[in-house]
């Protein structure tokens, strides 16, 4: 009988309110009859709306595995729409996209305690190929998805595409970047954070063109889950989560603005603060293709992992915001501040600075790569009179920056290349030991990318940079145009594109290439080609 009632509280929302009342004169007979029997009384589940309103996803490819995702959410902007009630969900994954050769079928439970979503951890594919995978529930299908699986561990690969994106600010304009990225069919795309915004509706609502916001700015858990489900259903994103699997890691604005581990700008007290960010971080889980040890206990989730490619590419993902100091001098950008240079200060924390640090010496791959959040390369803002350190960035933590730097040079770590986002402008730089000095050892590249929307049309050159060039010496390319970066690795070099659109106020702009930057393995520093 507890099975019974169980299955009978999952499935009733399943009924209509003629079937409602039928059942009310046989739910003493029900109640005693086998599961299976009253499975039979009961209907499919029946949705008012499309289920899968935000699409579908994949994310953190392995070489026999990968994560699919998707939520139920009839009513996307209203909690999702669903009942508080366990509602079955099935998956499969084929070789082809018409679906004639499926490989794995099963079935998960979509939970209310996580607003309907469901991460399945697909195992026992082969290494290195595409997939494409589908969702059902009652009658209703989901959109299909591609995917891609990781080579083989240590295997010789020959080429490697993928993609580097991040802020996307709903109000500031629409997303063609993303959809761009869906049409250049990438092995995997890495997102550096910003995937929502946090502020209140800003836009204007007699501007049929502008996109707003809906709601006031976000501090409980169903504000953050309605806030992801305005940006996922945008169909230009649902399309770049359908082309390739993302891996993905949270910057500040998941949370809140420039926040750094239990601090946030306001002052608010750390134990309220604890509160927000626990519904932020439940939310992002629930809304990205994340596997189960990504699920968040409290206001903590583990965000830093490694993955790897063959034996071209080790990817190791950061995080820069839930282990940090707090910011000193005020944030900003300061001319002076003794306290950057604190030997005691962290921008990782002790824990994952060592995880990442014993990572680097036992790296076996052509290229390592760290995908995180904010610039770590100094960009001195004197000529321009607004403060040489850049407080939320790296720049902010100085002693930490040289220790990474150290290590890479100290592990003989082959080739690095540091992926970051947040600052809204494409640059790629050469990292050095000591900014100040241009013949200073070189140790590696970073790549940042701009935002897909966030600050609106740009430039293709920011005023600041102008003023600022000649004191940038490592700075080799730049634009303030949004966009996002296409890379490119073999085992000679590894390319970055970086593309550009003219304006993100207006839907369906063409994508160009702004500038590229090539660097050769073995040789530090890279070059615009």
């Amino acid at each position: 009988m507890t099975n019974t009632l169980r299955f009978y509280d999952r499935a009733l929302f399943r009924l209509s309110r003629r079937e409602l009342l039928g059942l009310t004169g046989m739910l003493g007979a029900a109640a005693l009859a086998p599961p299976l029997t009253l499975r039979r009384l009961l209907a499919k589940p029946i949705f008012g709306a499309y289920p899968f309103s935000m699409g579908v996803a994949s994310g953190d490819p392995l070489p026999d595995g990968v994560v699919l995702w998707t939520r139920l959410a009839p009513k996307p902007l209203d909690g999702g729409g669903m009942p508080p009630a366990i509602v079955d969900v099935g998956w499969e994954i084929a070789r082809d996209a018409a679906f004639r050769t499926i490989l794995q079928t099963g079935t998960t439970l979509a939970r209310p305690e996580l607003a309907h979503s469901v991460h399945i951890e697909v195992a026992g594919l082969d290494p290195g190929r595409e997939y494409w995978y589908r969702f059902h529930a009652g009658d209703e299908v989901s959109q299909t998805g591609r995917t891609r699986t990781a080579p083989p561990p240590g295997a010789a690969v020959d080429r490697l595409r993928f993609a580097v994106c991040g802020c996307s600010h709903y109000e500031d304009g629409y997303f063609t970047a993303l959809r761009s990225i869906a049409e250049e069919d990438f092995d995997f795309v890495v997102h550096t954070g910003d995937y929502i915004y946090e502020g209140r509706g800003d836009g204007d609502p007699l501007d049929p063109r502008k996109r707003q916001h809906l709601g006031g700015e976000l501090f409980t858990l169903a504000d953050y889950r309605n806030r992801y489900a305005q940006y996922k259903s945008d169909q230009d994103l649902m399309a770049a989560h359908a082309s390739a699997p993302f891996i993905v890691i949270p910057d500040d604005h998941e949370v809140a603005n420039d926040y750094a581990g239990d601090f946030d700008l306001r002052g608010t007290p750390p134990e309220l603060f604890a509160l927000r960010r626990a519904a932020a971080y439940q939310a992002y889980y629930e809304a990205m293709p994340l596997r189960a040890s990504a699920l968040p206990s409290g206001s903590h989730m583990r965000i830093y992992r490694r993955l790897q490619f063959g034996s071209l590419v080790d990817l190791s993902l950061l995080d820069t915001r839930q282990w940090r100091a707090r910011q000193v001098c005020g944030g900003g950008n300061r001319t002076d501040c003794p306290e950057a240079l604190d030997p005691g200060r962290s921008i990782l924390g002790p824990e994952q600075e060592k995880w990442l640090f014993d990572n680097l010496a036992d790296v076996h791959a052509r290229w390592t790569v760290l995908g995180q959040q904010v610039p770590t390369f100094a960009r001195n803002f004197g000529a321009d009179g607004v403060g040489r350190f850049w407080m939320d960035k790296w720049d902010g933590y100085v002693a930490a920056r040289n220790r990474l730097y150290s290590r890479l040079l100290e592990a003989k770590t082959p080739n690095p290349i540091v992926l970051s986002g947040d600052v809204h402008q494409h640059f790629a730089a050469d990292l050095k030991l000591d900014f100040r000095d241009p013949r200073s050892a070189c140790v590696g590249v970073e790549l940042t990318n701009s935002s897909i929307t966030t600050n609106g049309d740009g430039s293709d050159v920011s005023t600041t940079w102008e003023r600022t060039r000649a004191d940038n010496p490592h700075i080799t390319y730049h634009s303030a145009r949004r966009g996002y970066i296409a890379c490119t690795a073999t085992p000679a070099t590894l390319r970055a594109d970086f593309k550009i659109i003219e304006k993100v106020s207006e839907p369906n702009q063409p994508v160009r290439i702004g500038g590229a930057l090539v660097v050769e393995a073995g040789r530090p520093g890279g070059s615009v080609a």
